[in-house]
């Protein structure tokens, strides 16, 4: 018997310890997917797991009604560390429910029905959110979706400014693409879109699900392009692997009591590792540490792949490897041969997101690897 809707892999993991995972035949894996940038401070970090260990002990739920110190804490250390004045944070499970939060916040701030969204765009897999992400391959035998969406395309700021208007509630968009094939953009363009909305009222939607937490080389992408958004959204790394996700939204975006709810917002146990997790990212340097390891994989990657790949992109820590062919022989062979895990975003690139700890050491094997599978 096998799990429902995942095609899972011929490999069955035991155990994790820092950048390696463990499968049940004893063999160690250098882990660059991080399961899709879920463990920014490696697996099972100590401070984590004390911290999530010790909650659990203690209490391990209660509703988001009730306060509690674990999850007070969590909404003041959101607010320290997000590049915006932050006056409401919504908690939930997941990366999706934080963006399906974000427009609905967004449409209920505005009073307006219409979202922008952009050309490879990928915002989660609720019905809402997908009407939102680009690919109809997400899509197919799942509509009608939820309505009102317009496209445009990523990085072109023209066709932003005409897309926006006074009946726009919300753009949303990644400030660099995860999903969509690891496609950075301009400060210029991140900036006129800034502009657009602030100059209709509409809301910025961030969405930093893959981005944040030091992955692209500072706390939050928005840091890196002197861009303060309406709202920005986050999960994956938060809770280290746990099921947590936050909605950060400005004074003016906000919701009613009762107007929005999940059961298991903002539960003890994950807000406590959740906690432990920006802790260890701010004393640990992980943002600057993931900015020098970016450029070293990165420049190695161009230095012994040449002509051999299209490109190499990225910011920090999310790096992303364009092949001439598809990329699922890569990685399976990346992962039988040379026991290196990695991920794939679309059909032709590589996407390499290890954990912020990884050292030089690491980063050369991931090289040597490529080169030797590639060649």
């Amino acid at each position: 018997m096998s799990g429902f809707v995942f095609s899972e892999k011929p490999i069955e993991m035991a155990s994790g310890d820092g950048v390696h995972l463990t499968d049940t035949n004893g063999t160690e894996y250098l882990d660059f997917g991080a399961s899709y940038a879920c463990t920014p401070v490696g697996h099972c970090h100590p401070e984590v797991v004390d911290a999530a260990t010790s909650q659990l002990e203690e209490l391990m739920y209660v509703q988001a009604s009730y306060p509690h110190a674990a999850r007070t804490a969590l909404y003041e250390r959101l607010a320290e560390v997000a590049p915006v004045d932050v006056d409401n944070v919504w908690l939930c499970n997941s990366g999706t429910e934080a963006n399906e939060a974000a427009l609905k916040f967004a449409r209920h701030a505005t009073g307006r029905e219409k979202i922008v969204a952009t050309t490879q765009g990928f915002h989660g897999r609720t019905m809402g959110t997908l009407a939102t992400t680009w690919k109809d391959k997400y899509k197919q035998g799942f509509g009608p979706l939820a309505g009102g969406v317009e496209f445009v395309e990523y990085g072109d700021a023209e066709a932003m400014r005409e897309a926006v208007d006074e009946d726009t509630a919300a753009v949303i968009l990644e400030p660099l693409q995860g999903e969509g094939g690891i496609n950075p953009v301009s400060t210029e363009y991140l900036q006129a879109v800034r502009v657009a909305t602030a100059t209709n009222g509409a809301a910025m939607i961030l969405d930093e699900i893959q981005t944040g937490l030091g992955r692209t080389g500072s706390m939050w992408a928005a840091d890196r392009h002197d861009v303060v958004p309406d709202v920005l959204t986050t999960a994956k790394g938060l809770g280290s692997g746990l099921p947590i996700g936050a909605t950060l939204c400005r004074d003016w975006i906000a919701a009613d009591a009762g107007d929005h709810g999940s059961t298991f917002s903002g539960g003890p146990v994950v807000s406590a590792a959740a906690g432990a997790t920006l802790d260890v990212i701010e004393r640990e340097g992980l943002p600057a540490h993931a900015e020098e390891m970016g450029e070293y994989l990165r420049g190695e990657l161009r230095d012994r792949l040449g002509d051999d790949v299209r490109d190499v992109r990225g910011d920090g820590l999310m790096v992303g490897v364009e092949v001439r062919r598809g990329s699922n022989r890569l990685l399976r062979d990346l992962a039988i041969d040379h026991q290196i895990l990695a991920l794939p975003a679309g059909r032709t690139v590589l996407r390499l997101l290890p954990p912020l700890t990884v050292e030089r050491e690491h980063a050369d094997r991931v090289v040597d690897a490529i080169a030797e599978v590639i060649g």
